[in-house]
């Protein structure tokens, strides 16, 4: 390791280990167990068979069904795209019938598991009773960055080993044994501006070494993101006496530019700001209508700034900061991980509903919402958290 990176990189990347929120029980992959690392490609298909086919096997175990009766298969990873494609290897393990819809989408960061429910939804809109399953993962053995360009250590200190797959279906009989029915859902995209655009990304440092960079003014784009998102979404569900308080708060915004552009004075009191100038327009309350709120495991301060804008309790993210803490950041497959420690806890009622938020390089944000067909109970001896999830909450997510 030390004939790879130098003191100042080890150090680096240890304290956005310490400060980022995840515990000593996240997993990697075999090869990056390895001193040095390894990131072959075989490396990285071996790690893509561990993730997925445990994870298929468990779904179609619990929903009974074969995985001849899958109509249509979606897979997203973002970092790796070999050829035959990833969801070629899923189709060859289970042998899949020859007609099935297959989708693989890959470079769409962190929010590309509500992309791939999109999909999904769109098919089921136009064809009758489909199955339709979504897989979500992100491979990290091919990713390791062996440079000493501290904006591309990021990866290797935060992104952990994860997968989640999900079975939608139109089939009517499903109502009554389904867990939850899509109640909207909404993507957004900031891509054509280049602030966003180059704020995180893949490419080479001086040295050829290729590794994913994160900017400084990724949190602003971030931000930015989030909130186009936020204002597409609120205007769909918020009830009417919420929607009247944000165009009053607009109306009022546009009055004080027009009074600030006639008086031509240097300060305004429209936004409020911090001291890096990053500024927040009002967020009308999302709880009058969502209980429940998936966010993005992408470290402990995102965690934080996306609770403090849409105004959550410490309640409200202790879901997502556990996952944190248990699991780490595993891209697009967290969402469902968040959820699972939700349904462990017997938190999700008939009639609630969850808001899964996903944010990708890009930037996008695409966000989906779902309403609870019936009671979840006896979760905790099932899926991620059947072993430990009597432990949580800690006290501590540092």
């Amino acid at each position: 390791m030390t004939k790879i990176f130098n003191q100042d990189s080890i150090s680096f990347m240890e304290k956005l280990i310490r400060s980022s929120g995840q515990g000593e029980e996240t997993y990697l992959p075999p090869p990056l167990h390895y001193i040095p690392p390894r990131a072959s490609h075989q490396d990285a298909i071996n790690e893509a068979q561990m993730v997925f086919f445990p994870v298929i096997d468990d779904l179609l175990s619990k929903t009974k069904i074969s995985p001849l009766q899958i109509d249509v298969l979606v897979l997203n990873c973002s970092s790796f795209s070999p050829s035959p494609s990833l969801s070629s290897i899923i189709i060859n393990k289970y042998s899949m019938k020859t007609d099935i819809k297959s989708f693989n989408i890959s470079g769409m960061g962190c929010s590309a598991g509500v992309i791939g429910i999109n999909i999904a939804q769109n098919l089921l809109k136009i064809y009758k009773n489909y199955y339709a399953l979504v897989v979500s993962s992100e491979i990290l053995s091919n990713n390791w960055y062996a440079g000493n360009d501290k904006s591309k250590m990021v990866l290797n200190s935060m992104f952990r080993m994860g997968c989640s797959a999900v079975l939608l279906t139109n089939k009517k009989e499903a109502k009554n044994t389904s867990k939850y029915k899509l109640f909207r859902l909404v993507t957004t995209q900031r891509a054509f501006d280049d602030k966003c655009y180059f704020a995180a990304l893949r490419e080479e440092d001086s040295r050829g070494i290729t590794g994913f960079s994160v900017y400084r003014n990724s949190f602003q784009a971030f931000r930015e993101t989030l909130k186009s998102n936020v204002e597409v979404l609120g205007s769909l569900i918020l009830p009417f006496k919420e929607k009247i308080r944000y165009c009053f708060f607009m109306l009022l915004l546009i009055k004080k530019r027009f009074l600030f552009l006639s008086t031509e004075t240097t300060t305004t009191t429209t936004t409020t700001g911090d001291d890096n100038n990053n500024k927040v327009l009002y967020v009308p309350d999302f709880t009058s209508v969502i209980q429940h709120f998936c966010i993005p495991t992408s470290g402990k301060m995102v965690v934080m700034e996306i609770g403090k804008v849409l105004k959550l309790s410490e309640r409200e993210m202790e879901a997502t900061l556990m996952t944190l803490k248990r699991f780490g950041n595993q891209s697009a497959s967290s969402l469902w991980y968040v959820l699972a420690y939700m349904e462990a806890k017997e938190r999700v009622k008939k009639g609630d509903k969850v808001w899964q938020v996903g944010i990708g390089s890009g930037f996008k944000c695409n966000s989906v919402i779902w309403e609870c067909l019936r009671p979840i109970v006896n979760e905790s001896k099932n899926g991620p958290w059947s072993d430990c999830i009597t432990r949580y909450p800690v006290t501590s997510t540092a």
